[in-house]
């Protein structure tokens, strides 16, 4: 189950990191790159942290296949009908989901460390779209004011307790998925954020615009 639903998770995360270089008319070349760095990128980052030599994609080749056969895939497609722009999100969705549960059960079956398996988690499931994002330009979600980051947290929490609870594997792995993607898509829907820092609030007749000063600041006092 989890070597398929791991190659479910690449061949997803190759499709957006290949729609990603669509958005940007990259040619072929690129959107296979950008597929590739997009689907290995977090699982990479995840084993060269755990010391887990050789990392996935070079022990197991049929990875890199995958990734590769997936952007090629949507690079073709895409020339006879434009997909939608909510299917970059959605199966981004999908691929956070998936990825952040194999992250974790990768972290816990080498430290078996709940805390470090939920680390391992987030960052399989973010860091290949913060690669995807800046190779193409564009702010990484993870950066953004959305529910991104930490709908793959709460999976990853929910998985480490549900096998502390010693439930069966496929259940625990299937209510984590299913959590993970319903934070996600439901930020998405209903445009759900995180609260945001604001050290002070400025009122509209304070507010200056970066490198101007208020029009009466430097008049002498009355």
């Amino acid at each position: 189950m989890i070597y398929i639903l791991d190659l479910i998770g690449t061949a997803t995360f190759a499709i957006t990191g290949a729609l990603a270089a669509g958005r940007k008319r990259m040619d072929v070349f690129g959107v296979v790159v950008l597929g590739c760095v997009t689907a290995l990128g977090g699982g990479t980052l995840r084993d060269v942290i755990l010391g887990s030599h050789p990392v996935f994609w070079v022990g197991e080749t049929r990875y890199l296949a995958v990734a590769s056969l997936a952007a090629i895939a949507t690079f073709l497609l895409a020339r006879f009908r434009k997909p939608s722009a909510p299917v970059l999100m959605y199966a981004d969705a999908l691929g956070l989901a998936i990825f952040t549960i194999i992250g974790f059960q990768k972290g816990y079956q080498i430290t078996n460390v709940y805390s470090i398996a939920i680390v391992m988690g987030v960052a399989t499931g973010v860091v290949g779209g913060i690669i995807r994002d800046l190779l193409a330009g564009e702010i990484p979600l993870i950066l953004r004011q959305e529910i991104y980051a930490s709908a793959s947290l709460c999976g990853a929490v929910l998985l480490a307790l549900l096998v502390h609870l010693q439930l069966p594997s496929s259940l625990a792995i299937t209510a984590a998925i299913l959590t993970t993607l319903f934070i996600r898509l439901a930020a998405l829907h209903w445009n759900l954020s995180l609260p945001v820092f604001l050290l002070e609030k400025e009122s509209p007749e304070t507010a200056t615009s970066p490198g101007k000063a208020p029009a009466d600041r430097d008049k002498p006092p009355r």
